[in-house]
Parts: structure tokens; C-alpha cells; sequence
């Protein structure tokens, strides 16, 4: 039953996107029916996730739910599927985020409603693959699958730039993986397999691993993104449909930032130790550029895209680190940033599509007309500022922590994401939130109940994550500890190894 749990939450989007696609009747009605018909099996698959989280076993830092099945075996490539913990979460994060995001969309997604549902649904089981993926052509075709689905709703349902924001998308990541494919040709070619358990020991060489490893950052750089690669970042989070801008920065950057901790970190040690002063580096770079651009911005959504941005610098310092603390807070502001980020993008979407603006100077006063929304949008602004008491303070806490066991300088500048942080997200709630009420500020209604059904699981759990984050870090620190024990060795050694980090710690 266990590997079949995993196969069956994995593919059972997949049927329910093929249902909503085949759905009787025509315009209006069509579209109910498939919209409820996407609800239910998200909500059920959700189940699945649950059943899944509670059958695995912490202790065990090994594959769970494993499931092979022969594929291209003359080639040494198989159906391999399975979970550890670093994957689990991750599975949970897009079950428990797609169901709220076909809320959201049930009202601001207006047209061809069937057809977005199905491409909600088909990002689901795309997603779902590639973290439980264990061979690389495997990983790699879920990999690329993720594409159809997010370029079709930014193309399709997205804002006016739509087209531009969906072709950005498509090439800056399609690019990005044909360095993945060259990778991947690579690895098979030396170790006759492409299985990623067999790939971890396949002992490449060190000039090799430095070249695959090159590859790997420029394939996940794009979608993490890391500096310099973030040019389509702004442009596809705020076109999008707020229910895609929601999966895009949930889930869909993690995968990039999932892809560098498995085919990075953990599976090229040596090399990564040389590379991890200059993804140090970039990652402060994206975290204060981006803070700074955040401050120019005078759409709502445009802002809270760049402060994504930002804070997929601090998980980028976080997985360079080469600690347990600064990996597991990574993974711990990953999880974190996947709830308030979409949160935050629910709450500007619930006031644009009431004020018909997302433009902050044509906003004001609006807590006097929605007080609901405004508590709920000040628990997810305090939480993407990393309040104590919420998942986003334990999850950048872990990362300086490892951070400081590398260089004072990285903690301090990494840092400065929480301050700058502070200031353009408080600026922004007092600008819209507070003040005279502008324009039809006036004539607006608090959230519905379908609304706030939508925003509580979110509001819930992000004081979950921040009041008991144990929950969470037990499911993957046994596999992190594993990885560094083995692979990275003494902290001292690598500081001492990597002359700039040795030099800035002084």
C-alpha cells in the first residue's frame, strides 16, 4: 500500500485534470462543474499527503514509499520513485497550497474556467513528480512538465504583459534546463545510470564535478532565481493570475532551490566548497538588490514579487553555508515563504479586485472597510518581516546561524533582509492600509467567507511553523545531519578551505 499511497497522490491530479477538461455542458455551468471538481480532488490529494506524512518514518533517513518499475533498463534509466524527508515537505507544501489557490481563483479567474483547472491540476502532478523523483531523466521530464502549465495560465489569464511575461518565463527556464540536459548526459555517460541514489556515490572526478556542478547552477539559478538570472521574475509574478503568482512563488522557485540542495550540495561536495564563496555572494547580492527595488515599486504585487526575490537570496546563503543549521533553514524558510508569499498575494488580490487598482498611491484607509483583511494581512506582512512567533523568524535564525559559522559578513549583510524587509512592508501597509480613504476605497466590502476560508489555513499555520517548528525540521534534519556529516565535514575545515570566507571571518 505504501508505494502505491505515493503513486496515487502523484497521479490522481493528473485524472482529475483529464475529468475537468471532459466536463458536459457548455459556459458557465461547465466551468462550476470542473471548478468543483479541481476542489475536490486537491482536497482529497491533500488527504493522500496526510496519510503520507503520517506513515513516514522521521528516524529513517533513507528513501520511503520507493517504487521501481522497469523503463529505458538497457540504459541504465528506471521508473524510480520515493520520499525522503527534504522531499516530503515539499510534497506537503503543494498539496496544502493548491487547493487554496483554486479557492482564490474562483472568483478573479473569469474566463475559460475548465481549462485553467485543468492546468492547475496538471502543475500539481508535475510537481509532485519531480520531488519524489529518485532517477534524473525522471526528474527531469517533471522538471520541464511544470513548464506547460505555469506558461499557459500567465499566458492565458494573466495580466496585459501577459504574452512578454509568459515567453520570459518560458525561455529563461527552458533555457536554464537545456544545461540541466547537458549535465545529465554527462553524468550518464560516466556512470552508465542515471538513478540518483547510485549517482550520489559514483565518485566523479573533481574537475568533473566542478563543470557538473557549473551546469546544475545555471539550470536552478534561473528558477530559484538566483543574481543575475531573476529578469523574468517581476514581470511573470505580477502578470500572472494572482492563483499562478501563488503556485509560481509557493512552490514553483523551490524547485529551484530543491534542485540545487539535491544535485548541488549533496551530490558534489568537493566541488561545491569552491563554488559556495560566490554563491554566498550573489545570494547578498539578490537580498539587498532586490530590497532596494522593492522600495521603488508603486504596484502592490510588482513589490511583494521582489521581496520573493529577496528572500530566495536568504535560501540561497542558507543551502551555501555547507552547515546543518544553514541547511535546514533553508528548507525551513523555503516551507515558510511558500505560505506567506502566497498569502500576501492573496490579500493584495482580494483588495485590487475590489478597488479595481493594484497601484498603492490610489489606495488608502482600506482597514477601515475590511478590518478582517487587514489582521490577516498584518500577521503575513510581520511574518515575511520574520516576527518572532512565526515559521519565516525560525527559518532565517537557522540560516545567520549557519552563516555565522562562515563569515560574520554574510550574517550581517544576509541580515539586513529582515531590516529592509521592515520598511518596505511596513511602508506598504500604512500607505494602503491606513490613512485617508481614497478613490472607491470607500464603497469596498471585507472578505467573504470563502475568502477567509482561503487566508486562516495560511494564517494558521505560519503561527504553527513559528510557535512549534519542530513539526517540520524532525521530518528533515536526520537526512541534512546524514548529508554534512558525510559529505562536507568539519566547519572549521571548510572555512579554512575557502581562503575568501577564512579571510572575511577574520
Amino acid at each position: 500500500m505504501q508505494p502505491i499511497l505515493l503513486s496515487l497522490i502523484t497521479y490522481l491530479p493528473l485524472a482529475g485534470a483529464v475529468a475537468a477538461f471532459l466536463c458536459p455542458g457548455h459556459g458557465p455551468e461547465r466551468d462550476r462543474t470542473a471548478r468543483w471538481l479541481g476542489l475536490w480532488t486537491t482536497l482529497l490529494t491533500f488527504g493522500l499527503s496526510v496519510l503520507l506524512w503520517i506513515g513516514f518514518d522521521p528516524q529513517q533517513p533513507g528513501l520511503q514509499f520507493e517504487t521501481r518499475l522497469k523503463w529505458l533498463s538497457d540504459y541504465g534509466i528506471s521508473y524510480h520513485t520515493g520520499v525522503d524527508g527534504i522531499s516530503l515537505v515539499f510534497i506537503l507544501l503543494t498539496a496544502f497550497l493548491t487547493p487554496l489557490a483554486l479557492g482564490a481563483g474562483w472568483r478573479s479567474v473569469q474566463t475559460q474556467g475548465r481549462d485553467f483547472v485543468a492546468a492547475m491540476l496538471l502543475l500539481e502532478t508535475a510537481l509532485f513528480g519531480l520531488f519524489s523523483a529518485q532517477d534524473l531523466v525522471l526528474f527531469y521530464v517533471f522538471y520541464e512538465a511544470t513548464l506547460i502549465p505555469g506558461c499557459l495560465m500567465i499566458g492565458i489569464w494573466g495580466g496585459a504583459k501577459r504574452v512578454w511575461a509568459s515567453l520570459q518565463f518560458f525561455l529563461f527556464t527552458f533555457g536554464g534546463s537545456l544545461f540541466m540536459l547537458v549535465g545529465l548526459i554527462t553524468m550518464w555517460l560516466h556512470a552508465g545510470t542515471t538513478d540518483i541514489p547510485a549517482l550520489m556515490h559514483a565518485g566523479f572526478s573533481h574537475s568533473l564535478q566542478g563543470w557538473l556542478l557549473l551546469a546544475f547552477l545555471l539550470a536552478f539559478g534561473v528558477k530559484l532565481p538566483l543574481f543575475p538570472l531573476h529578469a523574468w521574475l517581476p514581470d511573470a509574478y505580477t502578470e500572472a493570475p494572482t492563483p499562478a503568482s501563488a503556485m509560481l512563488s509557493g512552490v514553483l522557485s523551490k524547485t529551484g532551490a530543491y534542485g540545487l540542495l539535491r544535485f548541488g550540495v549533496l551530490m558534489f561536495p568537493n566541488a561545491v566548497r569552491e563554488f559556495a564563496p560566490y554563491v554566498l555572494a550573489l545570494g547578498v547580492v539578490a537580498i539587498l538588490y532586490a530590497a532596494f527595488v522593492a522600495f521603488a515599486q508603486t504596484d502592490m504585487k510588482r513589490l511583494i514579487a521582489y521581496s520573493s526575490f529577496s528572500h530566495m537570496g536568504m535560501i540561497a546563503v542558507g543551502l551555501f553555508t555547507l552547515t546543518a543549521e544553514g541547511i535546514d533553514g533553508a528548507i525551513f524558510q523555503m516551507l515558510s515563504h511558500g505560505v506567506v508569499i502566497a498569502a500576501l498575494f492573496f490579500c493584495v488580490a482580494a483588495v485590487a479586485w475590489r478597488a479595481e487598482t493594484r497601484e498603492i498611491a490610489d489606495l488608502g484607509g482600506v482597514a477601515r472597510q475590511m478590518p478582517v483583511l487587514a489582521l490577516l494581512a498584518m500577521l503575513f506582512t510581520m511574518a515575511n518581516v520574520g516576527l518572532p512567533g512565526t515559521g519565516a523568524f525560525v527559518g532565517e535564525l537557522l540560516v545567520l546561524m549557519g552563516a555565522v559559522h562562515v563569515s560574520i559578513w554574510v550574517a550581517l549583510l544576509a541580515g539586513g533582509t529582515m531590516i529592509m524587509g521592515a520598511v518596505y512592508m511596513l511602508s506598504l501597509y500604512r500607505r494602503v492600509l491606513f490613512g485617508s480613504v481614497r478613490g472607491t476605497v470607500g464603497l469596498l466590502r471585507d472578505l467573504t467567507v470563502g475568502e477567509i476560508a482561503v487566508l486562516a489555513p495560511l494564517a494558521v499555520l505560519t503561527l504553527w511553523m513559528g510557535v512549534h517548528p519542530s513539526t517540520f525540521t524532525r521530518l528533515f534534519d536526520p537526512m541534512v545531519m546524514q548529508a554534512v556529516h558525510a559529505n562536507m565535514g568539519d566547519v572549521a575545515s571548510y572555512s579554512v578551505q575557502n581562503p575568501v570566507l577564512h579571510l572575511a571571518s577574520q
